[in-house]
């Protein structure tokens, strides 16, 4: 009987690990980022039926990136869960931060098994509460690791790229299409240059506090997220134009009179506001007064 080769524990778990992250690298990036009144979760799919984000329970979504089959049994897996969870119990104790713990195991015990390989998948769990300070946003990484994220974070192959462009542009407490506009921006960032990622190429999911429904979670349309994409305000232009167009002209208008009237000028009964009407018998034609 042949002797089997001897491997480190160390170097039998760095290779596990190395292999993981391959795979997970291959997959495209999925972003989470909170806002306002919930969580948001967007990731470039073109597939219509293959979903990254889905529903585990009533305030609990799930989000993954890398090998479907294998992600899809670990959602499966915490639906099933939830659900018995809630019908033995109470639907308030099932909770973002169990689920995240059971996910845990199950990730760490496959990864430190000899007998299979390492699930090759990064994982999202979000909870949302009555309100922001009581979001709760965990990523679970191949080996079984937790991390509680604050405000946003990215998985996937581009997640450093991705992360770094959210760190300089998150704002706390933005609104639900200013979360989109930059979890799109930064989905088509790369290193050397942006692209434009058109709306039926995206998942985009959100945990709303808002909605009526005991159910928080809802998808928005391709045709919903054209309209948000590509609105543009122009608020401020307008604000900055309309002094000029209104009380410059007129200012310059009853100083020309001043200067051309000569002695009589002291006559005018000259007012603070535009629209103060002229002398009579100056000589002058009348100053109109200016548009609204």
């Amino acid at each position: 009987m042949s002797t089997p080769f001897y491997v480190s524990p160390e170097q039998l778990m760095r290779d596990r690990a190395d292999f993981a992250r391959k795979g997970i690298a291959r997959g495209r990036a999925l972003v989470s980022l909170q806002y306002a009144d919930g969580i948001v979760f967007a990731s470039e799919n073109p597939s219509a039926a293959l979903h990254k984000v889905s529903e585990i329970y009533d305030r609990i979504a799930f989000a993954a990136v890398g090998r479907y089959n294998e992600f899809e049994n670990l959602r499966i897996a915490g639906v099933r869960l939830a659900d018995m969870r809630g019908y033995a119990y109470d639907r308030r104790d099932v909770t973002g931060r169990g689920l995240a713990n059971a996910y845990a195991q199950t990730l760490g015990t496959i990864f430190s098994s000899g007998g299979e390989k390492p699930y090759e998948v990064e994982l999202f769990v979000g909870e949302i509460g009555d309100s922001a300070e009581d979001d709760q946003l965990y990523r679970l990484t191949y080996d079984g690791q937790v991390v509680d994220e604050h405000g946003f974070a990215a998985i996937g192959g581009a997640a450093e790229s991705v992360g770094g462009y959210l760190k300089e542009r998150y704002t706390q407490g933005a609104t639900l299409e200013d979360a989109i506009r930059l979890a799109v921006a930064a989905l088509g960032h790369t290193d050397t240059d942006d692209r434009e990622i058109a709306a039926k190429d995206l998942e985009v999911a959100v945990l709303d506090r808002n909605r009526t429904q005991p159910r928080k979670f809802r998808r928005i349309r391709p045709a919903t997220l054209v309209e948000i994409l590509s609105s543009v305000t122009t608020k401020p232009q307008v604000e900055e134009a309309k002094p000029a167009a209104v009380e410059a002209p007129a200012e310059k208008t009853v100083e020309k009179a001043g200067e051309n009237a000569g002695d009589k000028s002291a006559e005018k009964p000259v007012a603070d506001s535009p629209l103060a009407p002229p002398a009579e018998d100056d000589g002058e034609p009348p100053i109109a007064p200016p548009l609204d």
